[in-house]
């Protein structure tokens, strides 16, 4: 018999639906149950394409004596961190805090008042791998509960209290000086592996919001070593077998150092901010690699993380069958990889050896060089030769080299979609879609393709449609088989508000920048915190405690995405009510950025627009794609573009003729009407 998950949207919450754990969404319903039965809450906190939280799941919910245990003395609760960061958030911090680790499946319990008093991670079912069984726990829990409930419920109070002074913020009355960037700069320098590219060792995690300040940075200092960490980066991820070598995107992270052997799900965040990672060094080195590398991401969320409607998909799961007549038989990463005979008998003997020889493929597979050794005898496939020694090994051209790579790969993709698909988490997020408007916008500025323009312009036009609620003025923050539901939180509003920003900069709409507005002055009315400055990451509702995220890991904070948005917008608009809200910001996390420069890049990013020299270029008069084309072949940072319909005082085209207006450093330029005249400008 279902649970009452089965009447959810989520997909995680419906892939626990039919537990024998009597499970409740996350609601006032569940814990009113606990007050009246005196219970403690049992919170389990995950998502949709976590491979821990699938084993914890077959290895506890589906167990019937734990689910007796749980329903007899507990009252469960079912998250899904994707659609309730809020939740997520809070009671992360708590589970950082008092274990010193973090992560998912996430285990909490509470009080009936929602206050936390013991929690982990993932659990197994029995004592192992030096952690202590999942019902032994329960059941120290419910004695714990029955014979010493005064003691919790205090120990819950102290908590709470904790995590709000850990979560304050020193009362920013200045904002940083320059030299945070060099701080955190040489934090980076020390992190940055110089044989492997990445920061830190194994595993390794993208983070492109390094990247963003690092190349920003290399521009605003000219510190050629900053790019070149970029750069180094990028080159090896994108060889590595964390690179989708047939179908593009990339996975998760590498579990070891040298991108080579991946947990293989897929989110549509990392596709979003690594297109841009790839499109930003394409606009700086003109280097062929990294547009190919932009367009193998961007091809892929077209082709396989794309709503009919223009929407944009959440995640794919790192699981899958690897025989389908055992469905049920679920392997890491079984779509992905290829034994040699396998891809010999798709491609033939001749075209198999060159294939074979480009991507690393072993007769016994390449299971050898994964540290894990879940993959005998198959091969993950990763970029071990050049085309230039792909070429000399074939005896042929690096055209026709690349020719026969190319119809292999599209002859091995063909073949691999046959196999059985891992779970697609088909939500839609306002958020991680404003991420990817901004990727289709920029790559249809950087590269020309119009395809990638509608790509974006689709999935804006998909928001406004499903996830904006006019009548409230809310938007609402995920979309799922017909149903829009959760109210926005902080990265929505600032995700969404730099998508259409994007856009405007890419189809000079007024219709995206008015959006962008109106998204940027709700977002204020709904979190900012006037008296202390910063954002709170979701509105006043059902959390204990309110949060300012400032960390920019996987994904950018909420108070970074908020703090480019307002300072874009200002120069956008003259309006000092953005300007000032994006200024406290910055001071709210003086302290961050001075101190902790390495754990907030894409703040340092805000900080660097906000003091950087400002440039604003405006275009007046008929269509003027030769003159964008050349504004954009260079790498801006600190450039808002609009069209002189959109700012506030006149800026008429010359004789009719189109009209470029370059204004750098608060001081303009003369406006000129030919591309060799502009060419000169944006050079001074």
């Amino acid at each position: 018999m279902p649970n009452r998950l089965i009447h959810e949207k989520s997909p995680y919450l419906l892939q626990h639906a039919h537990n024998p754990v009597d499970w409740f969404p996350w609601s006032d319903e569940a814990f009113a149950k606990a007050a009246k039965e005196q219970k403690p809450v049992f919170l389990s906190v995950g998502y949709a394409t976590c491979h821990w939280c699938h084993v914890m799941e077959r290895e506890s919910f589906e167990n019937e004596g734990i689910a007796k245990i749980l329903n007899e003395h507990f009252v469960a609760i079912k998250v899904d961190r994707e659609e309730r960061p809020d939740v997520d958030r809070l009671y992360m911090l708590f589970v950082q805090l008092a274990t010193q680790s973090g992560g998912w499946p996430m285990s909490v319990w509470l009080t009936p008042e929602r206050k936390p008093f013991f929690g982990g991670t993932y659990f197994p079912p029995d004592s192992r791998y030096g952690r202590p069984g999942f019902g032994a726990i329960l059941l120290r829990l419910t004695e714990a509960w029955r014979d010493d409930r005064a003691r919790i419920e205090t120990s819950g109070t102290a908590v709470l209290q904790q995590l709000s002074e850990h979560a304050a913020l020193p009362n920013g009355e200045r904002i940083a000086n320059k030299e945070a960037w060099d701080t955190a700069f040489n934090g980076f320098r020390r992190m940055f592996d110089t044989q492997l590219g990445g920061f830190g060792s194994a595993p390794k995690f993208p983070r492109p919001s390094i990247h963003n300040f690092l190349v920003r940075y290399s521009a605003e200092t000219n510190n050629d070593d900053a790019l070149k960490m970029v750069l180094k980066t990028l080159r090896e991820m994108v060889k590595g077998g964390m690179n989708d070598q047939l179908g593009g995107g990339f996975h998760r992270y590498s579990v070891d150092e040298r991108w080579f052997v991946p947990h293989f799900e897929k989110m549509l965040y990392d596709q979003a901010q690594l297109a841009i990672s790839y499109l930003e060094a394409f606009q700086i080195t003109r280097e062929k690699e990294f547009a190919v590398a932009a367009r193998g991401i961007l091809d892929y969320v077209l082709r396989d993380m794309t709503h009919p409607d223009g929407g944009f998909y959440s995640a794919e799961d790192a699981d899958s069958a690897a025989d389908p007549a055992h469905p049920h038989e679920k392997g890491e990463g079984a779509f992905y990889i290829w034994t040699k005979s396998e891809i010999g008998v798709a491609l033939g003997e001749k075209f198999s050896e060159t294939f074979c020889y480009r991507y690393g493929v072993r007769d016994g597979g390449n299971a050898d060089e994964d540290p894990h050794g879940e993959f005998g005898g198959r091969n993950i496939l990763f970029a071990e030769h050049t085309l230039a020694e792909t070429a000399a090994f074939a005896k042929m051209s690096e055209d026709a080299a690349e020719k026969l790579l190319d119809d292999a790969r599209e002859e091995l993709l063909a073949v691999r979609s046959k196999r059985p698909r891992p779970l697609l988490d088909d939500k839609v997020l306002a958020c991680w879609n404003g991420m990817m408007i901004s990727a289709f916008a920029k790559a249809a500025q950087v590269l020309g393709d119009d395809a990638y323009e509608q790509a974006a312009r689709r999935s804006a036009n998909f928001l406004h449609l499903h996830l904006w609620d006019d009548g409230r003025q809310i938007l609402k923050r995920r979309h799922r088989d017909g149903e829009s539901a959760i109210d926005g939180f902080l990265d929505d509003y600032a995700f969404v508000g730099l998508g259409l920003l994007d856009l405007y900069e890419t189809t000079f709409s007024s219709a995206e920048l008015q959006w962008s507005i109106g998204l940027a002055e709700r977002a204020m009315e709904l979190f900012e915190d006037r008296e202390s400055g910063g954002f709170f990451s979701a509105a006043e509702g059902d959390t204990l405690l309110r949060l300012k995220d400032d960390y920019d890991g996987a994904e950018p904070s909420g108070n970074s995405a908020i703090a480019i948005l307002l300072a874009r917008l200002a120069r956008m608009t003259g309006r000092e009510d953005f300007r000032a809200a994006s200024e406290n910001t910055l001071k709210a996390f003086t302290s961050r950025l001075e101190q902790m420069g390495t754990g907030v890049p894409q703040m340092m990013v805000a900080h660097m627009f906000m003091l950087g020299k400002p440039q604003e270029i405006v275009l007046a008069g008929p269509a003027l794609p030769e003159f964008a084309s050349i504004i954009r072949d260079h790498f801006r940072p600190n450039a808002i573009i609009m069209r002189a319909e959109d700012v506030s005082h006149p800026m008429p085209a010359l004789d009719g003729k189109p009209t470029v207006y370059v204004c750098q450093n608060f001081a303009c330029q003369l406006p000129v009407t030919d591309p060799q005249s502009l060419r000169q400008q944006l050079i001074e």
